[in-house]
């Protein structure tokens, strides 16, 4: 887990230094401020409340011990092995299996399944899945997404900014080649979202190890991740959105033809993430 922690701390540090170079190159520390509290002010906002949004737009539904004790029981278990608080527990009424935590930190968090999970895996793999989920709550992950996306934010405002002054700017001996900015333009926001998805695919795999500790059983994440790719080869979770798909233990587009999907994709390889499972049997036994 140490070295996934140094890898999001590298990758972080290169984004802001990418992030210094354009705003100093496009506006000084002036471009780099408005940038900085437009991209932050977004950012804001969805951190506050995407909890709640995301929730709506699945349609979860909250439940009690009495109406889920089974779910329920593994999520206090799990929470105080983890010492977090006990989150709120949400039932999405979705035949497609999938689950997500939501939440800006662990006193205001929430964990969500969908009945199609629920139908799929068994005890253990519930369990498990649940255990992945607690431990992005654990390690802070949507408050390092959302310092992730306002950094990326901000380069893509600089960028559109680059781009409106290499077709508009007045003065054309101070200002830079309209088309090396242009060009920047372009593959400074793309460059950024690649390493925002880096981070995203290193968060996964410490959730993952953090599941295999919590549970001391890698092999029951193993077993479930493969039985959830396989599903959602066949179909997602209705009404998903690419915004929201990094929640998902399984991105739920994850079925899709999509190119450069290395690259950009939200989570590792299920072949990868179960690789890395089975090297972790040795440690924890």
């Amino acid at each position: 887990m140490d070295m996934e922690v140094v890898k999001t701390v590298v990758l972080l540090t290169l984004m802001t230094l990418m992030f210094v170079w354009v705003g100093g190159m496009m506006g000084g520390s002036q471009g780099m401020l408005i940038a900085l509290v437009m991209a932050g002010v977004m950012n804001f906002v969805s951190y506050f409340y995407s909890d709640q949004l995301v929730l709506r737009h699945y349609n979860a539904v909250p439940v009690t011990h009495q109406e889920a004790s089974g779910l329920y029981a593994i999520v206090e278990r799990l929470s105080v092995k983890a010492n977090i608080p006990v989150p709120q527990v949400y039932i999405i009424p979705d035949s497609t299996p999938n689950a997500f935590a939501t939440g800006r930190n662990p006193s205001h968090a929430a964990v969500a399944v969908t009945e199609g999970l629920l139908e799929l895996l068994d005890d253990d793999e519930v369990e498990a899945v649940l255990a992945h989920e607690l431990s992005h709550v654990r390690h802070y992950d949507i408050l390092v997404g959302t310092i992730v996306a306002t950094i990326a934010g901000a380069i893509g405002v600089i960028a559109n900014m680059m781009q409106f002054g290499a077709m508009f700017g007045g003065d054309r001996e101070n200002r830079p080649n309209p088309i090396v900015m242009i060009v920047l333009a372009i593959i400074l926001p793309l460059a950024a979202a690649v390493i925002q998805m880096a981070i995203s695919r290193n968060r996964e795999y410490m959730a993952d190890e953090g599941a295999a500790r919590l549970t001391k059983h890698p092999e029951w994440l193993q077993s479930a991740l493969a039985k959830l790719s396989n599903y959602n080869q066949r179909g997602m979770v209705h009404e998903a959105t690419p915004e929201s798909a990094h929640m998902f233990i399984i991105n739920p587009f994850s079925g899709k033809d999509i190119s450069f999907a290395s690259l950009f994709s939200t989570h590792p390889s299920t072949e990868d993430r179960i690789a890395r499972l089975e090297e972790l049997k040795f440690e924890i036994r």
